[in-house]
């Protein structure tokens, strides 16, 4: 059974708290700093449910730059959890704000993720994203 694939509401703002723990361990976010970022960002983030569990989410922005004619995408995140995991959830959930991003002009996209993650990079191929000889730099501040 496929998941049902759509922009998350503050209703969802709990079970993100939860899945987001899941995906980066560490503190969990409140779940009135989801709803204030659910509120005011410019970021798409779709939630997979299933008999109405939140089973998965991802995120995405669109940017635009004087440097390039139209906007470009980044989906920037990206978690199904593990009992839902190789049933279609990612690919969805990837169909679902390609859409959406393109629906804002977007005509190209790009995603980044670990090197060993080939789950993901396995699940992002078969949406047609091939790997990029881009180099990521981060520093923090």
């Amino acid at each position: 059974m496929l998941p049902n694939v759509r922009l998350a509401t503050i209703s969802d703002a709990d079970a993100l708290s939860r899945l987001n723990l899941e995906f980066n361990g560490g503190d969990k976010r409140p779940v009135s700093e989801i709803i204030k970022c659910l509120n005011s960002n410019n970021e798409l983030v779709a939630v997979a449910t299933l008999m109405d569990e939140v089973i998965g989410f991802g995120c995405a922005q669109s940017f635009k730059s004087f440097c390039y004619i139209g906007a470009y995408g980044e989906i920037t995140e990206m978690y199904v959890k593990e009992s839902a995991r190789r049933n279609g959830v990612a690919t969805s959930l990837i169909s679902f704000l390609e859409n959406q991003l393109h629906s804002r002009g977007v005509k190209t996209v790009k995603i980044l993720t670990g090197r060993d993650n080939k789950s993901a990079i396995k699940a992002y191929e078969l949406s047609g994203y091939v790997k990029d000889d881009e180099v990521m730099l981060k520093k923090k501040l």
